[in-house]
């Protein structure tokens, strides 16, 4: 049972990396952007206490990721396994899945660490030519990232979860990376 968390900057490929795979294993890719999307979209009681955050611009709480994220979890396709991309963010959110993930006996789960250099990351987000990508908005996106997740690599590391894989090369070369990884 592959159960596979995606950490890395933002531009490295994750989305893109997560979808292969999880086409690839026949296991769901769970964005946490995307269940908040869906959840606010069909109106369920998470996603209206989400909504009501991002209509007055604040960040969706923790708390309400977290019950997001277990909700997902719990779904009937999420049984055989899942890849997680954009989930846990933080070490406090690490250690919620790490409890959530023993108490339904779902321990096992391996971290990517889809690492690329900041000046990689910058031209591909200024390559997507999205409005708000300016190059001080994404070297403020990637100090944050590095900031919140640094703690998370290290988490993970001690506890003998973390993959690396260098992002740093093309996209099936990672890919073709990533399936190595797994099968060993």
């Amino acid at each position: 049972m592959t159960r596979l968390i995606f950490l890395g900057p933002p531009g490295a490929g994750k989305g893109t990396q997560a979808q292969v795979l999880a086409e690839h294993l026949h296991i769901p890719h769970i964005s946490t952007g995307e269940i908040l999307r869906q959840a606010m979209k069909e109106q369920t009681p998470l996603g209206v206490k989400a909504q009501s955050y991002v209509d007055s611009g604040e960040l969706v709480p923790d708390q309400l990721v977290q019950d997001l994220v277990e909700e997902r979890l719990g779904q009937s396709d999420a049984k055989s396994g899942w890849i997680l991309d954009g989930f846990p963010r933080k070490v406090t959110q690490a250690a919620f899945l790490e409890a959530l993930l023993a108490k339904t006996a779902q321990g096992g789960e391996r971290v990517v660490n889809l690492d690329a250099p900041d000046d990689i990351v910058i031209s591909r987000l200024l390559a997507r030519g999205r409005k708000d990508d300016t190059e001080e908005v994404i070297r403020r996106r990637l100090e944050v990232y590095r900031n919140e997740t640094a703690p998370l690599i290290n988490y993970y590391s001690e506890r003998q979860r973390l993959l690396t894989v260098n992002g740093n090369q093309s996209q099936e070369e990672v890919t073709s990376e990533l399936k190595q990884i797994l099968a060993s």
